[in-house]
């Protein structure tokens, strides 16, 4: 099992990630609101301004203060090194 570092020490199972996006579109805000209404938001901002969404396989949204690029490069060599083993 391989973790993705999305930032302050949180860390989500790399092969659960579903997409990584950008969290500036409208459809971004609305996945987010009804996350929340479900209680299934996760901050892992640690209250800093969230620069990518992260959505999971079991419907978790999780907001992370590292921009989306760089997320999707950690999980690129996460999924690599997971397929190595």
């Amino acid at each position: 099992m391989k973790l993705l570092n999305v930032g302050y020490g949180n860390v989500v199972v790399a092969s659960r990630v579903v997409a990584v996006i950008g969290p500036n579109a409208a459809p971004i805000r609305r996945l987010r609101e009804e996350a929340k209404e479900r209680g299934k938001l996760v901050d892992a901002t640690q209250g800093r301004k969230t620069r990518s969404v992260i959505v999971t396989d079991s419907d978790h949204v999780v907001l992370s203060a590292i921009q989306a690029e760089t997320i999707a490069l950690r999980l690129g060599g996460a999924v690599e090194e997971g397929a190595k083993e």
